[in-house]
């Protein structure tokens, strides 16, 4: 067997945010008579070589090809790509693991959609993407991506609640031939990544473009997520590096998912001047729920508007999020007292949505794709494909 590095189990094991400890156990290492982070120690230190089954059982738990660990050196740290959408601070350092896996698995994903829409002669480049440039006005990059869409505004409003609008949103953006998908960890909840680290992302691709929104953030935000990171396929950018330049990118993004969702004529009807306090917040409350928008956009459109100053904006925002936090502690409490829970394969399909299903679908009845690559696409185990694929 080839040798290993053993510099390649540290690399791996770091990059995918694990500690001594807490992978030594998930690889079941150790007994009686040897600490399992001594035992790992050993590996990673070149005292002992790692057997084949362990170095398979490294992969899947590092998140990393097999291959990989046959390299002579660990690669250069890679860049994500260019807006993820991340704030600064000792949360995004410390989950940083966590969202370079997250973005090579969706990267992954797209290239595998890309091969079976060439496979299939289906791979004609989406004419849209980075049609757009900062050039544009707003209104009319809200104008011509809405326009593109088919998105009717009183359509997405009239829905009973805001998960049928978002699919509602979600299902228009898919017949245009972008892929959408709801994640935000690596399959269990302890690699969670919340909003501080992101809330959703883009990759530009003329041919299978792929946004993924963090469903870990409130349900009321996720469309406003779904168009900013649209807008940015528009710009037929991922992102964009400097600080500066990111900032004005981000701004423009923001601002042509809030012209269409909450145009400014909408904003006439809501008059906030004089209110403080719990008055100001109901009355943001009370204008966002029919919209089926969330109040943290609604308190922005103020702020762009010179209605509320930016402290106030700062104050009426960290509020609704400690609300929404508290609001969603009590739901998961309730959950857990709940007998039996969602159905698992109907949660899979929703986080990868109609348009991935189906083309993995499709491609497994012509022979395209192997139940191994359709598992890699839907996020799930081989042996759970044709269960996921056949529910409808």
């Amino acid at each position: 067997m080839p040798h290993v590095n053993p510099k390649i189990l540290v690399w791996a094991r770091e990059a995918a945010g694990l500690g001594s400890d807490e992978a030594a156990r998930a690889l079941q290492l150790g007994g009686a008579r040897q600490a399992g982070a001594d035992a790992l120690k050993e590996y990673e230190g070149g005292a002992k070589a790692p057997s084949r089954p362990l170095l398979l059982k490294m992969a899947k738990l590092y998140r990393r090809p097999l291959l990989a660990f046959y390299l002579q050196q660990p690669p250069a740290k890679s860049e994500r790509g260019e807006d993820f959408r991340t704030l600064p601070g000792d949360r995004e350092f410390e989950s940083a693991p966590r969202l370079d896996a997250l973005v090579r698995d969706v990267f992954v994903r797209q290239r595998l959609v890309k091969s079976i829409l060439e496979d299939t002669d289906e791979a004609s480049p989406l004419e849209f993407v980075g049609s757009l440039t900062l050039a544009h006005s707003v209104h009319d990059a809200a104008r011509i991506i809405s326009g593109r869409l088919e998105f009717d505004l009183n359509e997405f409003r009239r829905k009973k609640t805001v998960d049928e609008s978002f699919n509602y949103l979600r299902g228009l953006t898919e017949k245009l031939g972008v892929f959408v998908l709801l994640m935000g960890n690596l399959g269990t909840h302890h690699t969670a990544l919340n909003t501080e680290v992101f809330r959703g992302f883009a990759l530009a691709e003329t041919v299978a473009p792929f946004i993924v929104v963090n469903d870990q953030d409130a349900k009321a935000a996720w469309a406003f997520t779904l168009l900013h990171e649209l807008a940015h396929i528009w710009l037929g950018r991922t992102g964009l590096s400097g600080a500066d330049v990111e900032q004005k990118i981000e701004q423009f993004c923001n601002d042509i998912a809030s012209e269409i969702l909450l145009p400014e004529a909408d904003m006439a009807g809501l008059r906030i001047r004089a209110r403080e306090g719990p008055e100001l917040l109901a009355a943001i409350s009370t204008f966002a729920s029919p919209r089926k928008v969330s109040r943290a956009l609604v308190a922005y459109r103020l702020l762009k508007s010179g209605q509320i100053g930016r402290r106030h904006w700062l104050e009426v925002t960290e509020e609704f999020r400690r609300s929404w936090e508290a609001e969603r502690a009590r739901k998961k409490e309730q959950a857990a007292d709940l007998p039996g829970g969602p159905n698992y394969y109907v949660v899979k399909r929703h986080r990868a949505g109609n348009a991935l299903v189906e083309i993995t679908r499709r491609a497994i009845a012509e022979g395209f794709l192997t139940p191994t690559k359709a598992g890699r696409i839907l996020g799930v185990r081989a042996t759970n494909v044709q269960a996921l694929v056949g529910t409808a």
